[in-house]
């Protein structure tokens, strides 16, 4: 009887835990989806309402540039920070806590009144989308490392449909209910991003597992290696003219001639291509060795893009949306090689936060320095040629990152 029992019992217990293995990885399956969701909205649903807030707080064009660069310059502070933050707190407090930021972050800035605490509270929310941006990867290789291509695909699918959605309804809602509505809506996705990841936290106390959400300290100097720098410069060159472009496309737009509603909505068609790139590119990244055309051929729609909307810009703009939106598809290539290119959760994170922290502190000069140029200038060749170069850079930071070699080889 006592030799039956105990098989039985320790079979019950290998049913049970594998039962709880499976429940919690659904469980963080969904919190990485709401949290990934969350990862944009406070960007894009601000852009095409910015000269509206200003009519009504009172700004003027140049804090409309720096309300651009915020969103980048955030992500690059939090970007290098979040590292040091997930090694103290956890992968799993450190997206619970970058949820809770944007969420509250989001809603406060709904109901301000002044430029200055609209941009503190618009930074607070974009600080927390910044963690989230980071700690998004070594999750995903911590929990999914056996479906890789796949949930990269999902989560830079639910971060673009984050990007898409209100950029297309924001001036929509803000004239049917006012541009705070339009605005602090968003606040609901970050807040309900919370709950799984308490869940998971509480499960994790409950279990006794709670020492193995914390990473160990990194074993190189990411800073050493051809990969981090290449992905960081590909990642945040990309993501420069990407938020060049977020921020710009309306004014360029209307300044041919166009209304601010169109300029509204090809900000949201810009993004929608990104959706097109985020079902392909993390699949076929994984599936090729070395992804270069592909770097090429995101270089050519670049300036096929930016030529049109430079000298025809209303002949065909959709056209010119249309190629540009297909310029970014180095953006999910990048987080995609971040895991590809790493063999631990720690190389994940040491690159992710390398990769995306000075990276988006590249990308936070380009909507600044672009507005800058056309004031100088009065014109948009100037502006446009800034850009073309940084294209150029693409890729050569294209070419030291798509090479298949492993960061803990090279760092």
């Amino acid at each position: 009887m006592t030799v039956t029992a105990e098989p039985e019992r320790v079979l019950s217990q290998r049913v049970a835990t594998r039962r709880g293995l499976v429940e919690r990885r659904i469980l963080v399956f969904v919190a990485i989806l709401i949290s990934a969701l969350t990862l944009r909205v406070a960007v894009t649903a601000f852009t095409p309402l910015a000269l509206r807030i200003s009519d009504e707080i009172g700004f003027s064009h140049s804090i409309v540039g720096i309300f651009g660069m915020v969103p980048p310059a955030m992500f690059a502070v939090f970007g290098l920070l979040t590292p040091t933050i997930a090694r103290r707190l956890g992968l799993e407090r450190t997206a619970l806590l970058a949820m809770a930021m944007a969420g509250f972050g989001m809603l406060a800035r709904a109901v301000v009144s002044d430029v200055w605490s609209l941009l503190f509270l618009s930074a607070l929310a974009l600080g927390g989308m910044g963690i989230g941006n980071v700690v998004v990867p070594p999750l995903v290789k911590r929990y999914f490392s056996d479906r890789l291509a796949v949930m990269s695909t999902i989560y830079i699918t639910m971060v673009q449909l984050g990007t898409v959605a209100p950029a297309l309804v924001a001036v929509p809602v803000a004239e049917a209910n006012g541009w705070r509505i339009s605005i602090g809506m968003w606040a609901l996705l970050g807040l309900t991003a919370m709950l799984p990841w308490l869940l998971i936290l509480r499960n994790r106390r409950d279990d006794g597992l709670e020492h193995v959400t914390k990473a160990a300290e990194p074993r190189g100097k990411i800073w050493r290696s051809p990969v981090a720098w290449g992905l960081a410069g590909m990642f945040g060159v990309t993501s420069l003219i990407t938020y060049t472009m977020f921020t710009w496309i309306p004014a360029i737009l209307t300044d041919a001639g166009a209304s601010a509603a169109f300029g509204g909505s090809m900000v949201g068609l810009f993004a929608l291509i990104g959706l097109v790139s985020a079902f392909g590119a993390p699949t076929l990244v994984a599936r090729v060795s070395n992804p270069f055309p592909v770097v090429v051929g995101c270089a050519v729609a670049y300036l096929i893009a930016f030529t049109g909307l430079l000298i025809a810009p209303m002949s065909a703009p959709i056209v010119w949306v249309l190629i540009l939106g297909l310029g970014p598809s180095t953006f999910p290539m990048a987080l995609t090689l971040i895991n590809l290119r790493t063999r631990t959760q720690i190389g994940s994170a040491s690159l992710s936060g390398f990769t995306q922290g000075l990276g988006y502190a590249i990308a936070c000069l380009g909507p600044l320095l672009f507005g800058v140029l056309h004031d100088a200038t009065s014109d948009w060749v100037v502006p446009f040629a800034f850009l073309t170069v940084a294209v150029v850079i693409v890729v050569i930071a294209g070419w030291f990152a798509c090479k298949p070699r492993m960061l803990e080889d090279t760092w």
